[in-house]
């Protein structure tokens, strides 16, 4: 019996190669299709996370601007309040600092002739808030009392400090600027005050100005009566 291979066998084989040509063609499209498929899915499963990632990032950023925002007005607010507090403190001080000081002027005023003549300075007219408008020379005395050649220059506080002697002093060195018709009179300074800050009472003392303090419903000169005052 002959086991010789036909023509037809070979076409059968031939056949079959194709067959198995195009099934192995076909997982491959398919296989690449899903893989495409799977990367699109991996691809846009990606970008909705990162837009959440986004959205929440942008969520945040805009609750904590809000919450920041909200505590910058709060911030604002109470430090309007503060501000508008210590503004009306301040001008409630320096109206009780203005008031008293307007007490120690009208004890000091009616005293202050007799006050310098008992240490040898004959003064005979006192003035009250005495101004000056010469250009940039702007001066104003609380008490002015004066001669014929000598004039007292009172500056009066509530509460003396050191810093107000030194204001005084420049106030002193500029007198006769502010007003040249004493520019030949021996000028003295005086300072008045109901309380005085510790050790000031000696620096004013070192600089030579007299001192005016409160007794009772009076006043006097507490420098010492061997105090020689310094003039301008």
């Amino acid at each position: 019996m002959s086991n010789a291979i036909t023509l037809e066998d070979f076409y059968k084989l031939f056949q079959e190669s194709e067959r198995q040509r195009q099934e192995t063609e076909r997982i491959l499209r398919e296989s690449l299709e899903f893989s495409r498929q799977e990367f699109d899915r991996r691809l846009t499963e990606a970008d909705r996370r990162a837009a959440e990632s986004k959205a929440e990032f942008d969520r945040r950023l805009a609750e904590s601007k809000a919450e920041a925002d909200r505590r910058a007005a709060e911030a604002e607010q109470r430090l309007a309040r503060t501000e508008a507090i210590a503004a009306q403190t301040n001008q409630a001080v320096n109206s009780l600092s203005s008031r008293w000081g307007h007490f120690v002027e009208n004890l000091v005023a009616p005293a202050v002739l007799r006050l310098f003549q008992e240490r040898g300075i004959p003064v005979q007219e006192m003035y009250q808030r005495v101004k000056s408008a010469r250009g940039s020379q702007n001066l104003e005395i609380d008490i002015l009392a004066v001669n014929d050649d000598v004039a007292v220059v009172v500056e009066v506080k509530s509460r003396l400090t050191q810093d107000y002697v030194r204001r005084f002093l420049r106030n002193l060195s500029r007198f006769k600027t502010a007003f040249p018709h004493y520019g030949n009179y021996r000028i003295y300074g005086a300072m008045a005050a109901i309380e005085i800050d510790r050790d000031v009472d000696t620096y004013a003392d070192h600089q030579g100005l007299f001192l005016i303090e409160q007794s009772g419903d009076s006043v006097y000169i507490s420098s010492d009566t061997n105090f020689t005052p310094r003039t301008w």
